[in-house]
């Protein structure tokens, strides 16, 4: 029950006059408290639905799982009287990456990622309709000329249509522009009246280069915008600065900043083709067996861009099923370690994480199972790398951004779904006989 473990867990960490806030995320529990030596962290970690501990700075992480950490968070609020929230999201997530991610290089791949983020609940809704639409056209190729299979392909599309211009937003907010003009650097160069404009006798190409030049053409913007304006008195800044931007961003992005991108975005889409048909089933293998330790260390974050940018000039995305099976491996993993440990806590741990596991959400399992236990982590990359190399063999694509797991299924182009599902079960299969063998050392009750 909720209340019973918010009662042991404030127990455990000093009681109330130790904690100085109280605020959770989608599976952690994160209590601010005054004295770290007043926690009880091994009694903490055999507490009953507690799945792991991760502690930052001042900060103790309690991982309790999606669902069940908001419960316990309103409890613990009872119980203390404090607010749930009361410490800043957001100022949260800032320390988080100061004390994890602390190089330049992997914050800016954090805030490339966060541009992307926001954006996952569009691609996952005009990824279902497209999918429900190219199901019903595959039955009666006539239903795409009907008003309502007119209507799925409009919403289907729409995220995409608009996917420069959130981008463009999202990015300058991130980069600490305005939204606004982010979203208007990304209208420049995506309009189709570009195409009416001609550089060296070749009329221009709107929206070149994807996401990658928005990328580049907004970083840039945002960084001028915050030049402009420490010159510029204030009474003249709401005029000047803006019109200034736009004028230099506008044109730097034409001349310079979207070919590049456009060369960039060229030349991932033609490397990860090249990549997945020559290598196939090798390089399914590498990139499926390798994605868990980026996911460790922050470097995935990276790859989210590319994502979306495959989804926009190619229409399907080759990589994210490969990846995807990452996260089945470590299923695997665990199921394997819940069939031979004697440790009950913690097969009540695998109990609890599997479900969301199955889902996508793979938190749970990585500190609470296989991580801890050192073996089966490399165990769920095995079965990661035998999944994704089957993915790759038969050329499995989605045709969204979402969750992995099983309900990436939903997202997979029509004609390759059985195919995934397949991946999936190899996965599994893999990641659990890969850990059986491995073993690892039964932690006592």
């Amino acid at each position: 029950m909720p209340n019973q473990i918010a009662e042991q867990i404030l127990k455990k960490v000093g009681n109330k006059q130790n904690i100085i806030s109280i605020a959770y995320c989608m599976t952690r529990l994160r209590l601010t408290v005054k004295d770290l030596s007043l926690v009880q962290k091994e009694e903490l970690k055999k507490t009953e639905g507690v799945l792991g501990l991760v502690e930052q700075d001042n900060q103790v992480q309690i991982i309790l799982g999606p669902g069940r950490v908001v419960k316990v968070a309103n409890e613990m609020s009872l119980l203390t009287g404090l607010k749930v929230g009361e410490l800043d999201e957001a100022a949260i997530r800032k320390e988080e990456i100061k004390a994890k991610n602390s190089t330049p290089f992997k914050n800016l791949l954090k805030k490339i990622s966060n541009v992307f983020i926001p954006l996952i609940p569009a691609f996952i809704a005009c990824g279902l309709v497209m999918g429900i639409n190219n199901i019903l056209s595959k039955f009666n190729p006539e239903f795409a000329k009907t008003t309502f299979g007119g209507i799925l392909g409009v919403i289907g599309g729409a995220v995409f249509f608009g996917l420069n211009l959130f981008v463009g937003a999202n990015a300058a907010k991130e980069f600490g522009g305005s939204p606004m003009l982010g979203g208007t650097m990304a209208a420049i160069i995506s309009g189709p009246s570009l195409a009416n404009v001609q550089l060296s006798g070749k009329p221009l190409v709107p929206g070149r280069g994807g996401v990658i030049a928005v990328l580049l053409v907004v970083v840039f913007s945002s960084w001028l915008e915050k030049k402009i304006r420490k010159y510029i008195p204030e009474v003249l800044d709401l005029f000047i600065t803006p019109l200034l931007t736009v004028l230099i961003a506008g044109f730097a992005a034409i001349f310079v900043l979207q070919p590049l991108g456009g060369a960039i975005s060229d030349s991932i889409g033609n490397a990860v083709k090249a990549a997945i048909q020559s290598g196939g089933a090798i390089t399914g293998f590498i990139l499926g067996g390798t994605f868990l330790p980026l996911v460790m260390t922050g470097l995935h974050q990276g790859l989210t861009p590319i994502h979306a940018d495959l989804l926009k000039t190619t229409g399907q995305n080759l990589l994210l099923p490969i990846l995807a099976m990452a996260g089945a491996g470590q299923v695997g993993a665990s199921i394997a370690v819940y069939f031979k440990t004697k440790n009950n806590r913690l097969k009540k741990t695998i109990l609890s994480g599997l479900p969301v596991g199955i889902l996508g959400v793979g938190e749970p399992l990585i500190y609470g199972v296989t991580l801890p236990l050192g073996k089966p982590f490399l165990g769920a990359c095995i079965g990661g790398a035998f999944g994704g190399a089957f993915n790759a063999a038969t050329k499995v694509a989605s045709i969204s951004m979402g969750l992995s797991g099983l309900p990436l299924a939903a997202l997979i182009k029509p004609g390759t779904v059985v195919y995934y599902l397949i991946g999936v079960l190899i996965a599994y299969t893999a990641g659990f006989i890969a850990t059986y063998i491995l073993g690892f050392e039964d932690p006592e009750e």
